[in-house]
């Protein structure tokens, strides 16, 4: 909480100096740091404070990624990039990777990213494989890579520079444009005492009844940056066919997440479609945790996500890779994607599209860091907004607005935050 209360101290005396040079100004939210991107260049919601950056072909030229920094960069087919990251030996790494390729692609079974992460003498510390599996359209997919701090462990362990490579794997016959790509390194602070690696061998397995209250209207966002939040509900959205809508859900230590999804019926026809809907979960840090498909004919067609264990700080050390991804608490993130091919068969018009969310269990105490836990921990304000609907981005802007009422500036004022103040706002959001 210290880096919080610091931020909101400088971006006060920052506040206090705009107004004192300004006295009818305007904010720009688009003016972030980093480089411009042009508007509609992808229905793709990027972090806007996100750098840009280039990936190295060798390990040696890469440049280095900085903890709680989101970047930008692009991928050609068959593409290979390179990052630094440089790691102590108490705090476990993540630096995730969202694919954006431009929408309506054709990909083949297999086509996607991989990121890994090794050390100087290329020992590969953690990685993770991203595809667009048998859905043969391409959509926003993410990966991580992680470096854990592990008892009894000579791997990975040495504080020093490590390195983040980027493979894309793709068909001959795939689109071969390149793909746009966000990235985000994050860590995770060390814990005071060592708990229990053995996961408990009984868990609640079952899929709980539906939730009550009948369907609200919530839309999804574009990209996690503006994930629209969600509480447990059943959710209505309208999903137009090649769009991805995102969705974010609060998820503490000893919860479990169930999610379905229902496509609504069509009066245009009744020709199949297979994966018509894909629907993926995705952890705090942007980690693949699962995904499922379903086809549509017209008819009402649902899916709906395995069951997983609750979130446990020991679900880490699990070889179950959808174990592994539930090691910490934050914000879960849910994907919905509608195939392109549904508007060959039923025109270009949305399909009403409804989520069943489910959070079940009594949340408990987390590991005890030491350190913040940043984005690993579930916050009231949090469960304010998975009442209230806000998005992240919205979530940012409540925070700069909190900013100005703590300067003192009346609401008749028109300010402009500069670049100084936006910059600290987007660290604080980056780092917590």
């Amino acid at each position: 909480m210290k880096r919080q209360r610091g931020g909101i101290r400088t971006a006060g005396r920052l506040v206090a100096a705009a107004c004192a040079t300004a006295t009818a100004t305007v904010f720009v939210a688009g003016a972030l740091p980093g480089r411009a991107w042009a508007a509609g260049e992808s229905p793709y919601t990027f972090d806007g404070a996100a750098e840009q950056i280039d990936g190295a072909a060798s390990s040696l030229d890469s440049q280095q990624l900085k903890a709680g920094q989101s970047y930008r960069d692009s991928i050609k087919k068959d593409g290979k990039l390179y990052y630094r990251v440089d790691l102590d030996a108490k705090q476990n790494a993540y630096v995730s990777v969202v694919a954006v390729p431009k929408p309506g692609a054709k990909a083949e079974y297999g086509d996607g990213i991989k990121v890994s992460l090794q050390d100087g003498s290329g020992t590969q510390c953690g990685y993770q494989e991203a595809s667009f599996g048998s859905a043969g359209f391409t959509r926003p997919v993410t990966a991580y890579a992680a470096r854990t701090i592990e008892p009894d462990s000579s791997i990975c362990q040495q504080a020093g520079a490590y390195y983040v490579l980027v493979e894309r794997t793709s068909k001959a016959v795939s689109t071969p444009e390149d793909w746009e790509l966000e990235i985000r390194h994050l860590t995770e602070p060390g814990v005071k005492q060592t708990g229990p690696t053995e996961l408990p061998e009984n868990w609640p397995s079952g899929t709980p009844q539906p939730p009550a209250g009948g369907p609200q209207k919530r839309q999804g966002g574009a990209g996690f940056h503006d994930a629209t939040s969600l509480r447990q509900g059943e959710w209505r959205s309208d999903i137009k066919p090649g769009q991805t809508l995102f969705y974010r859900v609060p998820v503490d230590w000893g919860q479990q997440i169930f999610a379905s999804a229902e496509l609504g019926s069509s009066a245009s026809g009744d020709t199949y479609v297979g994966n018509a809907l894909v629907l993926s979960l995705d952890n705090p840090a942007r980690g693949h945790v699962d995904q499922d498909t379903v086809g549509y004919d017209g008819d009402p067609a649902t899916l709906a996500l395995d069951p997983h264990r609750p979130v446990a700080f020991e679900n880490r050390y699990s070889s179950n890779s959808y174990t592994s991804a539930l090691r910490f608490a934050g914000w879960y993130y849910l994907s919905a994607t509608l195939s392109p091919d549904i508007a060959k068969a039923y025109g270009d018009k949305p399909v009403p599209l409804t989520l069943r969310v489910n959070v079940t269990g009594t949340a408990k105490a987390g590991p005890a860091y030491d350190g913040d836990a940043g984005p690993f921990k579930v916050t009231e304000d949090d469960r304010d907004a998975a009442a209230d609907g806000r998005s992240g981005a919205e979530a940012d802007r409540s925070d700069v607005m909190r900013v100005v009422a703590a300067a003192g500036i009346g609401s008749g004022t028109v300010l402009v935050l500069g670049l100084g103040v936006w910059t600290v706002v987007a660290r604080r959001r980056g780092a917590a």
